[in-house]
């Protein structure tokens, strides 16, 4: 395999470890539980019109639009903030790269054990989700600024997925990989919240199912925050590429 294909592969492998990361995401205990409530506020039709069958078919371009809007509204502080932070402080970091990159890894396996539960970071513990509305300012602008004001609040649950996917895009090379990494892990958080929306009825069967699940949830969430702090900490993305290229040797 030339560098060229190498790198590639290695910069495959982090969009989708950060597409994974809004997966895990979403489906957080401090996420998930709540979808069904966000779906309501945003749309402004309430959880039993959402279970009415008859109702959510004649509403779903209502229910369609305004989840859109919450998505882009989440999105945007995720990309255009965090991603492009992640470019300027990048190029900050390039003198201590090795150094940033190390002291990030061992933060982020912590963060992971706290995840899983192993140890208690109280910090993390407390409800960062800020209230900025109490009611729902009005049509699609209003779900986009709500969209906003969530994203800026869900830090309990998923702000160490976001400090990893930070780490990986201020510490690797080449102009704009933050922003891309967090489109990847915007995408993550926003496909499965649309699709929710969407089939909301056969969502909440499934949430119901999946309640039962949330601490083999948290567990998997938090090895994958250690797998990734240890790869951050060995710089060894390459293991991925090793990977990538025995799945899709034609691409090698």
């Amino acid at each position: 395999m030339d560098q060229q294909s190498f790198l590639q592969l290695a910069f495959l492998g982090k969009v989708m470890m950060a597409f994974g990361g809004g997966m895990l995401s979403f489906v957080s205990p401090c996420v998930l539980p709540l979808v069904p409530s966000y779906i309501s506020f945003v749309t402004g039709i309430s959880l039993e019109e959402l279970t009415d069958e008859n109702g959510v078919k004649r509403l779903r371009n209502v229910i369609l639009l305004n989840s859109l809007m919450f998505v882009l509204g989440f999105s945007s502080v995720f990309v255009l903030i965090l991603g492009l932070s992640a470019q300027i402080f990048g190029h900050l970091f390039i003198e201590y790269r090795d150094l940033v990159r190390q002291i990030a890894g061992v933060t982020i396996v912590l963060l992971g054990i706290h995840v899983i539960g192993i140890i208690n970071i109280g910090w993390l513990q407390r409800d960062k989700r800020l209230h900025f509305f109490r009611d729902k300012p009005q049509g699609f602008f209003g779900s986009f600024l709500v969209g906003v004001g969530f994203a800026a609040g869900w830090t309990p649950c998923i702000g160490p997925i976001l400090s990893a996917i930070f780490t990986v895009a201020a510490t690797s090379k080449g102009p704009g990989v933050g922003v891309i990494l967090f489109i990847a892990y915007s995408l993550g958080l926003a496909i499965p919240f649309l699709l929710t929306s969407l089939g909301i009825n056969t969502s909440l069967r499934h949430f119901k199912r999946l309640k039962k699940h949330m601490r083999l949830i948290s567990v998997l969430s938090g090895i994958f925050l250690i797998i990734t702090g240890v790869l951050i900490f060995l710089n060894s993305f390459a293991i991925i590429t090793s990977y990538f290229n025995a799945i899709l040797p034609s691409i090698g």
